[in-house]
């Protein structure tokens, strides 16, 4: 299983499944990740957090706590 977190910068692909429950769905949700989108991660932080990454032509900030519960299609 392949999650954001694991793709490398620069590189990006589409999202399979969303994990867990409650806010943290939800702030994904409202972030405008959603199963089938394409995310492309533009720049990792030195210490790995946080991650910025294009979404939807949209350029956000996750923390890589979040990043993990994001499935990509290998």
């Amino acid at each position: 299983m392949k999650t954001l977190k694991d793709i490398a910068v620069g590189s990006g692909g589409k999202v399979k499944r969303l994990m867990g429950e409650g806010a943290i769905k939800r702030r994904i949700m409202d972030m405008g990740i959603t199963k089938g989108v394409d995310i492309m991660v533009r720049k990792v932080a030195p210490l790995g957090d946080p991650i910025e990454i294009t979404v939807r032509g949209y350029e956000l900030s996750l923390r890589k706590s979040e990043a993990e519960w994001i499935v990509m299609e290998e």
